[in-house]
C-alpha cells in the first residue's frame, strides 16, 4: 500500500538535490506535488516530469521564499492539485566560506531570510489555510544545527535557529493537529556538493570522517521524508532526526 496515497506536498527548492529527491519519493509513495525553483526552471520541470512518471500530479511554479507575497502567490496555485496536506521547507543557501570578521552584513542577511525567514514564510501561509486542520511540516536543516562548522557563522546561525522553530512549532501547534520535525543531512550529494566530495581532499575527508565510508544521496533523504510524512511518523514531533552516515558520532574521536 502506497504510504503518501492522494496526499498533496509542497517541497520548496525541488528543483535539484535534496529537494528532488524528496518530491520523487513522495510521489512514489502516491502523493502529488507542488514544485517550486527559484532560478533553475529547467530543473524544476525535470522533477515535474519524475513525479509524473510516477503517475502523480505536479505543478511547478517560481518562488522566491524571502518575499511573504511570492510565499501566498505560490500557495494559491497549489489550487490545481486541492489542498496541501504536507510542506517541506528545503529551499536554502549552502552559504559563504569565510572568516567571520569577513562576513559582510549583507552576507548575514541574505542566509538567514533565504534558510530562516524562508521557513518561517512558508510556514505561516500554511498554518494559516489549514487552521485545526493540522498537517505535516518538515524543515530541512543540517548536521550544522548543532555542530557548527568554522568560517560558516551565518549558516550555522540559521540552521541553529531552524532547529529551534521547528521545537517551539511542535509545542505550539499540537493541540491544531500540525506535526513538526526536521531533517538533518551530513553531506549529501547534490549540484552545490559534486566538485568537492569527488575532489581528492573530499574523498580523503570522507574516509576520515564518515564512519560508513560514503556520502548521503538524496533519494535516502528522500526515504527519510516519507516514513515523518507518512502515518509511520505520526507519534514523532519536535525531533531533528540526523542522517549522516555516522558523522556526528565520529566528531570529536581521538581527542
Amino acid at each position: 500500500m502506497l504510504k503518501l496515497l492522494n496526499r498533496i506536498a509542497l517541497v520548496t527548492g525541488s528543483d535539484s538535490g535534496i529537494g528532488r529527491g524528496i518530491a520523487l519519493a513522495f510521489a512514489e509513495e502516491g502523493a502529488d506535488v507542488l514544485i517550486t525553483y527559484h532560478t533553475d526552471a529547467a530543473g524544476a520541470e525535470e522533477t515535474a516530469e519524475g513525479v509524473r512518471r510516477h503517475g502523480r500530479r505536479a505543478v511547478v511554479r517560481a518562488l522566491d521564499v524571502t518575499n511573504p507575497a511570492s510565499v501566498a502567490e505560490m500557495f494559491g496555485a497549489a489550487s490545481e492539485l486541492g489542498e496541501i496536506d504536507m510542506l517541506v521547507n528545503n529551499a536554502g543557501l549552502s552559504g559563504a566560506h569565510k572568516p567571520f570578521a569577513e562576513t559582510t552584513d549583507a552576507d548575514f542577511d541574505s542566509m538567514l531570510k533565504t534558510d530562516l525567514y524562508g521557513p518561517f514564510y512558508c510556514t505561516r501561509e500554511f498554518v494559516r489555510r489549514r487552521g485545526s486542520r493540522g498537517g505535516k511540516i518538515i524543515n530541512i536543516t543540517s548536521v550544522h544545527e548543532v555542530t557548527p562548522a568554522p568560517e560558516y557563522t551565518a549558516y550555522n546561525a540559521a540552521k541553529g535557529g531552524l532547529l529551534a522553530f521547528t521545537r517551539g512549532l511542535a509545542l505550539e501547534l499540537a493541540p491544531q493537529g500540525f506535526i513538526v520535525n526536521a531533517i538533518a543531512p551530513g553531506l549529501t550529494r547534490t549540484p552545490p556538493t559534486r566538485e568537492r566530495i569527488d575532489s581528492e581532499d573530499g574523498q580523503r575527508g570522507i574516509r576520515e570522517n564518515i564512519p560508513l565510508r560514503r556520502v548521503a544521496s538524496p533519494k535516502e533523504i528522500g526515504r527519510l521524508a516519507v516514513y515523518l510524512a507518512s502515518e509511520d511518523g505520526d507519534y514523532i514531533t519536535g525531533q531533528s532526526l540526523t542522517i549522516d552516515g555516522g558523522l556526528e558520532t565520529n566528531w570529536g574521536q581521538g581527542a
